[in-house]
């Protein structure tokens, strides 16, 4: 079958990372945030299980060319959706179109859902369809009038890990958190620190890196209740999973926040993804800050103010913030922020600045970085 990844713009290269793991294909290729390959259904059950970055895993279930309205009914009436979808499945239809004839996103849904149900009409010969069974999310999307048809086998976003329930003002996506560390240098061994934890986000995406919990073992996929799917595969492969977790390994994963209302949620997230006794949190103002230990990892998303009033408080807060990292003995630190002056306030250049999406934001993910800790030497 022929699989679909999609990412969020700025990340699709740590998504490609992850993915070559899992594929162990290297030169794959992401167009319009879409990372498409070959696989099977047991890539399929690893993609969705394993992929911390990605935003959801598609399969596509057909293509052609589509001019007019009969086209695209007759392109979507033949594809077999009864090897996907039983007689009581509900059907939920999304479109796009870029430079096509047709544009209509109302009619385009339209037409495709009726044509689904036209098909799966015939194959169950039934008048209705109940539509109270298990959902099939379809996506109609046209571009220079060809059609792709995919099926969404993730559900929910694959950023929704089942963790994060109330998450305050400003959440930081779960994929976009474990994006920004594995962009850094940190590994377990070494300290880690997010000095604006708020809810916690970034700390529990470090401390499931470290204990090896796949970033989907606590939530449910939409394609494993389809027919036609071989749970079997999915629950060989997560119970696998299971049996490597380590939640035991010693680390030193900090989150600071000077909300304690913020650090409650915190904790209770960290509590619900297995990882509450890997995270120090610490209710402390990000000017106290200080470590005794050497080449630690700082990771974090400060806050942006975007209101002119906020202003002549950011540029105190980010002037603070570079001195305290100047202060510490040797560590590198990683940052999100939209603020367009972000180094000249902090004091230092970046080493390296990438353009990356929070949300609807356009952001920078800016790394200083320091020494590397020296290795040891054998005698």
């Amino acid at each position: 079958m022929e699989i679909c990844v999609t990412s969020a713009s700025g990340i699709e290269a740590v998504t490609k990372r992850e993915l070559y793991k899992i594929t162990g294909v290297k030169d794959l290729s992401a167009v319009d945030g879409r990372i498409c390959f070959e696989g099977d259904e047991e890539t399929l059950a690893k993609c969705n299980l394993f992929l911390r970055t990605a935003n959801r895993v598609e399969i596509i279930v057909g293509r052609f060319k589509a001019e007019t309205f009969d086209d695209l009914f007759d392109g979507i009436r033949n594809i077999e959706w009864e090897k996907y979808i039983d007689k009581d499945g509900e059907i939920i239809v999304s479109a796009k179109s870029v430079m096509s004839k047709l544009f209509a996103y109302s009619a385009i849904q339209s037409i495709t859902k009726k044509a689904v149900c036209e098909r799966l009409k015939s194959a169950y010969k039934s008048i209705n369809l109940a539509e109270s069974g298990a959902r099939h999310k379809i996506e109609a999307a046209i571009r220079k009038d060809f059609v792709t048809v995919s099926l969404d086998t993730s559900g929910e976003g694959l950023h929704r890990r089942g963790y994060r329930g109330l998450v305050g003002e400003a959440p930081l996506k779960e994929t976009l958190a474990s994006a920004l560390i594995q962009l850094s240098v940190w590994e377990p061994s070494r300290p880690f620190a997010d000095i604006f934890c708020g809810t916690g986000t970034i700390p529990v995406e470090a401390a499931l890196i470290a204990a090896n919990i796949p970033s989907g073992m606590n939530r449910d996929f939409d394609y494993l209740h389809w027919k036609g799917t071989n749970r079997t595969i999915f629950d060989k492969i997560k119970e696998k999973a299971a049996s490597e977790i380590n939640t035991d390994r010693e680390v030193r994963i900090s989150g600071f926040d000077i909300d304690e209302k913020q650090l409650k949620l915190a904790r209770k997230h960290a509590e619900i993804a297995g990882v509450k006794d890997m995270i120090h949190f610490q209710r402390a103002d990000m000017r106290g800050f200080s470590s005794r230990f050497s080449h630690g990892v700082i990771i974090s998303n400060p806050p942006y103010g975007e209101r002119l009033s906020e202003r002549r408080e950011i540029e105190k807060l980010y002037r603070d913030y570079g001195k305290i990292v100047k202060n510490l003995d040797e560590w590198c630190c990683y940052t999100l922020t939209s603020v367009d002056d972000f180094e000249r306030l902090f004091g230092r250049k970046a080493d390296k600045k990438r353009k990356i999406y929070n949300g609807k934001l356009e952001c920078n993910f800016y790394s200083m970085l320091a020494a590397p800790p020296k290795k040891a030497t054998s005698r």
